[in-house]
């Protein structure tokens, strides 16, 4: 695939953006998820080495196939490792023709006005110019919002957006995440007050500066449906956020036209024991309930 044919399939294929993006802070998580222990590792390359094992059998599963996954979020970390002899992005686009992201933050900040803005990126544009030259063909920056405070919302979209603006002009296609915390006691107001300023900041954006949305599942249903109309959203994902599958994928129908982009929630009883066969049904019936609650 080229770019062209990666923008279209983003624009209009069907399937769910599959999250493989743990980054060092949420990997021993993954991992024990996964069942292998922090015994099983002694230092931070070997817990890498664990965690490629892990993304790479689920990428290269006869039922990771293009037909629901439309894309893939990855961390720098695979990136710049290989799956069967290519790099990870290239594996994902020429043998299984799923476009390929980049994890690009580098974390949260401190809370301050009720959000976690990220980190600043200092090595941003080189990482660009590898993700370019790997065959990405966008990222990815995660915020949180942990209440319903105007101010610090209006702080965590106008940083998404600069920076957005910042990878396009790149030659890369950003996916926007200010998630909004399902824990919050004020969520749907949040969500109500993020969708206001996203709009406000997307009607500034010029033609072709297009993003994909990756936000919260909402507490009204159709919630992101302004969002969704919106001419510069490629497209509108949904986030796991800590949801059981089984809920996540309930609101998740309950939302036509927004797409899955789950991690936790994909990966949800995939254990390193299991026979492959075994693995592949596992993952087989995670992909299809999200593909299914996916195409409403």
């Amino acid at each position: 695939m080229d770019r062209h044919e990666m923008l279209d399939r983003m624009r209009t294929g069907r399937g769910f953006i599959a999250a493989l993006d743990q980054s060092g802070g949420s990997t021993p998580g993954a991992l024990r998820r996964y069942g292998v222990p922090e015994s099983a590792w002694s230092d931070e390359a070997g817990m890498f080495d664990l965690v490629h094992a892990m993304r790479t059998r689920i990428i290269t599963s006869p039922v990771f196939t293009s037909d629901r996954i439309l894309a893939t979020i990855l961390f720098e970390q695979t990136m710049d490792r290989e799956i069967d002899g290519l790099g990870s992005a290239e594996y994902l686009r020429a043998r299984k023709g799923i476009v390929p992201f980049l994890k690009v933050d580098r974390g949260l900040a401190e809370e301050a006005h009720g959000v976690k803005l990220m980190k600043p990126m200092p090595d941003l544009d080189s990482l660009l110019e590898r993700a370019l030259a790997a065959g990405v063909f966008g990222t990815k920056m995660r915020s949180l919002v942990l209440h319903a405070d105007a101010s610090g919302i209006e702080e965590v979209v106008a940083q998404q957006v600069d920076t957005a603006r910042r990878i396009i002009a790149a030659g890369l296609t950003p996916i926007v995440e200010p998630e909004v915390d399902i824990h919050s006691p004020d969520k749907t107001e949040a969500e109500d007050i993020l969708q206001v300023t996203l709009l406000h900041h997307l009607d500034g954006l010029a033609e072709g500066e297009d993003v994909v949305l990756k936000l919260t599942l909402p507490e009204v249903d159709g919630g992101h449906r302004p969002l969704l109309d919106h001419p510069r959203v490629l497209r509108v994902a949904a986030l796991s956020g800590g949801y059981t599958r089984e809920e996540a994928v309930a609101r998740l129908a309950r939302n036509p036209g927004v797409i899955a982009s789950f991690s936790r929630a994909l990966t949800e009883g995939l254990t390193v024991d299991l026979d492959d066969a075994g693995f592949d049904a596992a993952l087989d019936a995670s992909i299809d309930a999200i593909a299914q609650a996916s195409a409403t």
